[in-house]
């Protein structure tokens, strides 16, 4: 395990910290098909996929667009991202909808450029689609046009995730991102300074 490896408990964490719940991991494992032993389980979850519109296309675009704005010195990041969306999708079934809504917007725009989805370029591609999208100087709006959307359910939620996870906290030298306890041990400790 690197230094900065995402894992599914920093998934949970960082769902924690966006107010989700869920009921012991399931749901953040769902998409996990080789750590899911209950197929009950995994039919609940495709179907709860299949009815907001957010499926594999959906993630796939996630955990894309999580490679261009993560740090590279983050590891694990699919099974992270994997996690942390499985666990809003299941949470908030309209937020989904929106989700898949933003997913539709960039894939709209890469075809304008590209005649072809945002995860069926290349990662430079994508890179520069995402840059062309105006997507960096964008408010995050829920409500507002594409470029906004995209950078609110897709690129502001991803690094919320990520920041908010323990690991993503101690890449940017926070130890205990706020909602995560770091035990009696972080505040027992002298100030750096004396």
């Amino acid at each position: 395990m690197t230094d900065y490896e995402l894992t599914r408990r920093d998934a949970l964490k960082a769902l924690g910290a966006a107010g989700v719940t869920v009921g012991g991991g399931a749901a953040a494992l769902a998409w996990d098909r080789s750590s899911s032993d209950d197929a009950a389980e995994s039919a609940e979850a495709d179907a709860a996929s299949s009815e907001s519109g957010f499926g594999d296309h959906e993630r796939e675009t996630y955990r894309a667009v999580a490679a261009i704005v993560y740090p590279s010195e983050v590891t694990g990041v699919a099974g992270f991202v994997d996690s942390y969306v499985a666990g809003r999708v299941e949470a908030d079934p309209e937020r989904a909808e929106d989700m898949a809504a933003a997913v539709a917007d960039l894939d709209a725009y890469t075809r304008e450029w590209e005649d072809s989805n945002f995860v069926a370029v290349d990662a430079a591609t994508q890179e520069d689609r995402l840059r062309g999208m105006g997507v960096k100087a964008s408010d995050p709006d829920p409500h507002g046009d594409p470029r906004h959307r995209v950078r609110y359910y897709l690129v502001n939620d991803l690094l919320f995730a990520l920041y908010s996870s323990p690991t993503g906290g101690k890449l940017v030298g926070i130890e205990n991102p706020q909602g995560h306890p770091g035990g009696t041990g972080s505040y027992q400790q002298p100030p750096n300074d004396r």
